[in-house]
């Protein structure tokens, strides 16, 4: 699945009349939060941010966003701040009235309102938690002490995912790649704690200080638990996923989806990795009578089996005792939850304090592999004007059409494979909003009184739903993200593209907003998602979503000429002195952002229908476009957070996003007059367009 900002993430609907008519009672119409303007300046982009000391041939981003960028001060709960933030952070504050409102009706009992409430006010309840201390975790602790031999470690490899608790091997149920009606488990090597391969393999100061702050924090993490020699055991820990890391594959490879898709009958596996009691270890998972697996990693398979039987299993315990409390952290007392914030947010990314505790909750109650679908279906009926669906069903149509349009006129690629790109774009089936059917979320038990057991019912529900999935046919219908979260996304396997409320408003999407600022904005998001169906990735599967080559071998090289010359141009990019962008990495977003632009721009231009567009407060049709993109990627970052998101992210950061892209078109030369000599100059030949 690409995000706008993995595999596909599976879920199963339908929620009761009951708990319908419940829901009903809390609806507001969302015809009456419509306005009569923009929400954003007089036509939808906000000027007053603009910097224009700065040209636009220099340097874009800050042309459009510099004011707010010296201005703006970074929340000190905030790794980064932007466009996308203002949006999440009005989309948590509507979730909170949600939850808010259902706890003052004092829903029925085993409803899915009381449970929505009664899972966040566990979550607040700070004194219980902390009078509990460590002592949900006892049980679990007692478990992983007692683990003597190897044959015991694999039983707990395979619980790992129940447990939640660490694991070298990892596995999901998802799509079968070849066949995209059936389900597939996938199976991978990871187990590693920090960021990425390279904190752990690359000596710089900046990887070395988070190394030793590591060791540092495992060792207090263990001490909360009681447990003894803490020091010498979180070395341990630190020197096995170090051997983990030298086995795990380099990010770019990672994702590369003709390496990562290796599928064998599980008699053909267990021939193939043999070392490891496969058996013991699906056993243990609740797995059986499986018949056959997709490998991502498989080079890496046979060095990780060695480290199982050759590192010392007191080792691994330790490795599976401090993921099991840091993982815990959040659903435990404030000392535990602080401890894990005080890694993994502040010497990680820089951050110094926590978000206050309800948006916390909010967001852990809302969660897509929580509660989320049930409280997004409130969010729509409040929040979501069926209007604006509409708006959008002909946005992406628009897009298609221009899709086509390009897709007919470029002259790298013969008509055998156009005639199969075709064929792709017309099959692209767009979702919007909101799920037709609901998650069914009935059975899950929530009370008041246990925050920990209240996360352990939801990870059991969400496990035992995962791998009833295996010998089940795929459905199309489900959602891998909730209608309140502020993103959007394209599943190849299911040639899909998917757009929540969430992102539906300014500056993505303002209904009365000018055409040049919509196109700009969730125009250009709609061709990135479009895009990511022909990116170097999505463009291994066809129309159907069965990943094969459809491309005749004269088109893909042309393809992938253009494709490393972009790769090329980012690896230029130097966000953080000595930290660059990965071009292969980012590669498949940046053909995103490049191509979706590009096709936004088309559609833009076909609406015209052949008039000139306006000109609005001193700005061209053009103009206002190109700023509405710029204005979307509004972001400040923390150095630490910027340096992580370098190592893990694939997209690039959003400067980049802004600046790399524009530079690549030739309409933007002319609408700002950029011209040879300034900064972002590239000549025509070195532009690249591709869709």
């Amino acid at each position: 699945m690409s995000a706008c900002g993995s595999e596909e993430t599976n879920v199963e609907p339908v929620v009761s009349s009951a708990s319908n008519e419940a829901i009903a009672s809390l609806q507001t119409p969302a015809a009456s939060l419509e306005t009569e303007s923009p929400e954003l300046g007089s036509f939808g982009i906000d000027l007053s941010h603009q910097d224009p000391n700065t040209r636009a041939g220099d340097d874009f981003f800050r042309y459009a966003n510099g004011k707010w960028l010296d201005t703006f001060e970074l929340p000190a709960s905030r790794s980064n701040y932007g466009s996308f933030t203002v949006l999440g952070d009005r989309s948590d504050q509507r979730v909170r009235e949600i939850i808010d409102d259902l706890t003052n009706i004092e829903p029925a009992d085993d409803s899915i309102e009381q449970k929505i409430s009664d899972y966040y006010l566990s979550y607040m309840n700070t004194e219980a938690l902390n009078d509990l201390g460590i002592s949900p975790l006892l049980p679990g602790l007692s478990t992983l002490d007692a683990i003597d031999t190897i044959e015991e470690l694999i039983q707990g490899f395979g619980r790992a995912l129940i447990d939640n608790t660490a694991t070298p091997f990892g596995f999901y149920v998802g799509t079968d790649r070849s066949d995209p009606d059936k389900h597939q488990l996938v199976l991978s090597v990871g187990g590693i704690g920090l960021p990425d391969r390279d904190y752990y393999l690359v000596d710089t100061e900046q990887y070395e200080n988070v190394r030793s702050e590591y060791v540092a924090h495992i060792a207090r993490v263990l001490d909360l638990a009681g447990i003894e020699n803490t020091q010498a055991k979180a070395e341990a820990v630190l020197n096995l996923e170090t051997q983990i890391a030298q086995h795990t594959w380099p990010r770019d490879q990672r994702r590369n989806r003709d390496l990562t898709y290796n599928p064998m009958s599980y008699e053909d596996f267990k021939s193939q990795f043999q070392g490891l009691d496969w058996d013991t270890y699906f056993a243990a998972a609740g797995i059986t009578d499986l018949e056959d697996l997709n490998v991502s990693y498989p080079s890496a398979m046979s060095p990780i089996i060695e480290l199982v039987n050759t590192v010392a299993v007191d080792d691994w315990k330790n490795f599976m005792t401090y993921r099991f409390i840091v993982d815990s952290a959040a659903v435990l007392s404030e000392e535990i939850d602080r401890e894990q914030f005080n890694f993994y947010s502040t010497v990680l990314n820089g951050v110094p304090e926590q978000r206050e505790r309800w948006e916390r909750g909010v967001a852990r109650v809302g969660a897509l592999n929580s509660l989320g679908e049930a409280v997004g279906q409130v969010y729509v009926e409040r929040h979501f004007p069926e209007s604006a669906k509409q708006q959008m069903e002909e946005l992406v149509e628009n897009l298609r059409a221009a899709v086509a349009q390009s897709i007919d006129e470029i002259d790298w690629m013969g008509a055998e494979t156009k005639q199969e790109a075709l064929k792709k774009l017309e099959s692209f089936h767009p979702k919007i909003a909101y799920p037709d059917v609901w998650k069914d979320l009935s059975s899950i038990e929530i009370s008041r009184d246990s925050l920990f057991e209240n996360a352990q019912n939801i990870r059991e529900f969400n496990y035992e739903d995962e791998i009833g999935r295996l010998g089940q046919p795929t459905n199309r219908e489900e959602w891998g993200m909730t209608p309140q979260t502020v993103n959007a996304y394209y599943n190849s396997s299911f040639n899909e593209i998917v757009f929540p409320a969430g992102i539906l408003q300014p500056p993505f999407f303002d209904p009365l907003a000018d055409a040049a600022v919509n196109y700009g904005g969730i125009g250009a998001v709609i061709g990135h998602e479009m895009g990511h169906g022909f990116d170097d990735q999505g463009s291994k599967s066809d129309f159907a979503g069965v990943q094969r080559n459809w491309w005749t071998e004269e088109d893909r090289a042309n393809f992938e000429m253009q494709t490393t010359a972009l790769a090329a141009q980012y690896d230029q990019f130097e966000p953080v002195p000595g930290f660059f962008i990965d071009g292969n990495f980012t590669l498949g977003e940046n053909i995103g952002d490049v191509g979706g632009l590009s096709l936004a721009f088309r559609a833009y231009k076909m609406s015209l229908n052949g008039e000139a567009a306006p000109v609005i407060d001193g700005l061209t049709g053009d103009q206002r476009f190109f700023l509405a993109w710029a204005q979307v990627w509004q972001r400040k970052y923390r150095r630490d957070a910027l340096i992580q998101r370098l190592t893990s992210d694939p997209h690039s950061p959003s400067e980049f996003r802004v600046n790399g892209v524009v530079r690549n078109f030739d309409e933007w030369y002319e609408a700002f007059n950029v011209q040879p000599g300034d900064k972002l100059y590239l000549s025509p030949e070195e532009r690249i367009r591709i869709w």
